[in-house]
């Protein structure tokens, strides 16, 4: 695997690294570098060094620093020299190039080939609203990716049937670890949120359609449309992440026809009535007869909040449901 240095002046790099461990969760062989005011390039060097040394791959190393000619990058550089053939750095560090670098490693396993596919994402995360403010060339370049017209009906695209990436439960809905961490390891072509109430409000709708990464549609519709949509031939080149507020909702679709599999249990939020049953699920009554339910049906359940956790008991989890809301 290849290893990550994130470099910075000042904190930056701490920062970013703790960001990007709460969206796409914690990360072996990665470090933070920081240069601090007190600090000189022979320091910044040592560091990076040391982390270096804690590296499993040390022949694969990633630089990832805030700017391009300060002492952090300068001090890379140096270290680079003896390395050109392997090592590689990227100047310009944000977010969205952070996660997309730790997605890449899992795909990809040089240094080399993770600096080249990370630009075009890091540029794409810097975006202006209002959206006038946009360059115009660019907003020309946005418009050109939209549809060119509507499907007739009764068209059977690919097979005729949607394919579902990841059906996930998610009080939260379409949030940073939705938008990155998930839609970078199931790669789907379309995100659609399937809720009753948040299709009646516009609001909410217009922010998750906003909230949609780069490349990726995201739809808001209710449980209704959503059972149409997995009978229409038209969606057969689709391949859906589905989110879902609550496992009641989920119940519903399955019996209203969606073919769901499998379930990723991500986030369900507590509420008076709830009982905590891990960091990230509450559950009541109703919750735990939705599941269950849902597993008479035979769909599996793979209960972890990012792609880099790991898989909690789902049979666990509900006994301990029913044991402490029996006691409640």
């Amino acid at each position: 695997m290849v290893g990550i240095i994130l470099a910075s002046h000042g904190e930056f790099a701490n920062g970013i690294l703790q960001s990007g461990s709460m969206i796409f969760g914690e990360q072996q062989n990665v470090a933070a570098v920081t240069l601090m005011p007190s600090e000189g390039p022979d320091d910044v060097r040592a560091k990076m060094e040391a982390a270096i040394a804690t590296f499993e791959n040390q022949d694969e190393v990633l630089f990832l620093v805030d700017l391009w000619g300060g002492t952090p990058f300068n001090q890379a550089n140096n270290l680079l020299e003896a390395h050109k053939d392997k090592w590689a750095i990227v100047a310009g560090m944000n977010l969205p190039m952070v996660i997309e670098a730790y997605a890449s490693r899992f795909s990809m396993n040089t240094a080399h080939e993770i600096a080249a596919h990370i630009i075009a994402t890091a540029k794409d995360g810097v975006k202006v609203k209002p959206e006038e403010l946009e360059p115009a060339e660019e907003k020309a370049a946005v418009q050109q990716q939209g549809p060119v017209g509507a499907i007739p009906p009764g068209t059977v695209l690919g097979d005729g049937k949607i394919k579902f990436a990841l059906v996930r439960i998610d009080s939260r809905l379409l949030h940073g670890q939705v938008a990155t961490a998930w839609t970078k390891a199931v790669q789907p072509t379309r995100i659609i949120v399937v809720s009753d109430a948040v299709s009646k409000d516009e609001l909410r709708k217009k922010l998750i359609e906003q909230a949609a990464p780069p490349g990726v549609k995201a739809n808001v519709v209710p449980i209704a449309k959503m059972i149409e949509v997995a009978k229409d031939p038209r969606f057969g080149n689709t391949k859906a992440l589905l989110l879902f507020e609550n496992p009641q909702d989920v119940v519903r679709a399955i019996e209203g026809g969606v073919d769901i599999k499998e379930v990723n249990v991500g986030s369900m939020a507590h509420s008076v009535g709830k009982v905590l049953v891990n960091k990230v699920l509450s559950m009541d009554a109703k919750d735990v007869e939705a599941f269950e339910t849902m597993k008479k049906a035979g769909v599996k359940f793979d209960v972890r909040k990012v792609p880099n956790d790991n898989k909690d008991n789902m049979d666990a989890l509900l006994q301990k449901a029913k044991s402490e809301l029996g006691n409640a």
